[in-house]
């Protein structure tokens, strides 16, 4: 059985492409022993169609990042709760919310060239569209921290997009949903760091 109900899910590959290239950090889930390891990266969606990640060695997951191991992956977009008061014809309070699920195949790639250059990459994928900042291969900070850094990629198996977004209602409540979804989203992280930044 899935979960959510149909009409909150979206099989379209491009859009839950879009969420993993709009919000790259990722929670990546190892089990080991009956046990989560859990651990929150920025993932890089690549043109072969993996994930290229990049973990400290000491993080205990390091060493469930390797040897074709499962792992679960899950990219978040916006989200937010939709009081009644939102739409124009009578309701029930909801939450909404946008969600990319994916299992995979993982395994380490060992060659501190190839290191180098995907650290380059994801900066210059994480700096756009300025490109205020670029990592330079001669960074001599970069070069140092190499032997402390693990790359991994993740082949997917299965992906899920979980994209709640009042798709069952009619489509001026659709409209005011998404609405809200911006306007509480912004509203949201103001008052948030307000109170702990």
């Amino acid at each position: 059985m899935n979960y959510p109900p149909k009409h909150h899910q979206d099989d379209n590959l491009d859009h839950m492409i879009e969420v993993i290239k709009t919000y790259p950090l990722a929670t990546v889930i190892s089990v080991k022993d009956n046990t989560p390891l859990i651990t929150h990266l920025p993932l890089i969606y690549n043109e072969e169609g993996k994930l290229i990640g990049h973990i400290d060695i000491y993080n205990p997951q390091t060493k469930l990042l390797k040897d074709n191991n499962d792992v679960t992956v899950i990219f978040g977009g916006p989200q937010c709760y939709i009081s009644p008061t939102v739409y124009a014809t009578m309701q029930l309070p909801t939450w909404n919310y946008i969600k990319v699920h994916l299992k995979g195949k993982v395994k380490a790639i060992e060659s501190k060239a190839a290191l180098k250059k995907s650290l380059i990459t994801m900066t210059e994928f994480l700096e756009a569209p300025d490109h205020n900042y670029v990592l330079e291969p001669n960074n001599p900070r970069l070069d140092k921290n190499l032997n402390y850094i693990e790359m991994f990629e993740i082949s997917i198996t299965e992906w899920e997009g979980k994209f709640k977004l009042s798709q069952d209602k009619n489509p001026k409540d659709k409209r005011l949903a998404r609405e809200e979804l911006i306007r509480a989203n912004q509203e949201s992280i103001k008052q948030f760091l307000d109170k702990v930044f």
